[in-house]
C-alpha cells in the first residue's frame, strides 16, 4: 500500500513525473485554396505543394495523394454548385430567395463529403503519424469574409504509465 504520509525529496518526483510529461504541440498546418473560384468559402481546388512542416512526418507522395483526392471531388462537385448558384440568383427575386436553397444544400454535401474523406484518410493513415486533417472555415486575412482551409493538426503523443 503507498504511504501517504511520506515526504520525498525534490528530485525523486522529478524522476517519477518526467516520463508522463507531455511534449509541447506544434501550430497547426493551414492549407488555404488556391483555385480561381470560390462557392461559399470553399475554392474549386487546393495548393498540392508539400509543406515544410510535414518534413520527416509524412511522405510527400501520401500528401499529394490526399489533396488530389480532395481536388477531386471538389473538380465534380463545384462546376454544379455554380450552375446552380447562378440559376438561384437570376430567379432570386421571383422566388423571394427560395431559388438560393438548392445550392447551399449543394454546398453542404460537398462540405459531408469531403469531412467523410478526410475521416477515411485520418483513420487508415495520419492518425497513426500522429496527425489529423479536417475542413476548418476561418476568416480571410484580407478581409471579413469566411473562407474553408484544410486544417493539419498534431496529435500529442499520451504518456504511457509505469508504475515502479
Amino acid at each position: 500500500m503507498a504511504d501517504f504520509d511520506a515526504i520525498y525529496e525534490e528530485d525523486q518526483l522529478e524522476e517519477h513525473y518526467e516520463d508522463q510529461t507531455v511534449a509541447p504541440v506544434a501550430e497547426p498546418i493551414i492549407i488555404r485554396g488556391a483555385g480561381n473560384m470560390t462557392v461559399f468559402g470553399l475554392s474549386n481546388r487546393f495548393n498540392t505543394e508539400f509543406p515544410s512542416g510535414l518534413v520527416s512526418r509524412v511522405a510527400p507522395e501520401e500528401f499529394k495523394a490526399t489533396i488530389v483526392r480532395i481536388n477531386g471531388i471538389l473538380k465534380k462537385t463545384l462546376p454544379v454548385n455554380v450552375k446552380w448558384l447562378f440559376c438561384g440568383c437570376v430567379c432570386c427575386c421571383c422566388t423571394l430567395g427560395c431559388s438560393l436553397w438548392p445550392v447551399i444544400c449543394l454546398s453542404k454535401r460537398t462540405q459531408i463529403t469531403l469531412d467523410k474523406l478526410l475521416e477515411w484518410e485520418n483513420s487508415h493513415l495520419y492518425h497513426k503519424l500522429g496527425l489529423h486533417w479536417r475542413l476548418h472555415k476561418q476568416q480571410c486575412d484580407s478581409n471579413s469574409m469566411m473562407e474553408y482551409v484544410i486544417l493539419i493538426e498534431f496529435i500529442p503523443k499520451t504518456p504511457i504509465y509505469r508504475p515502479d
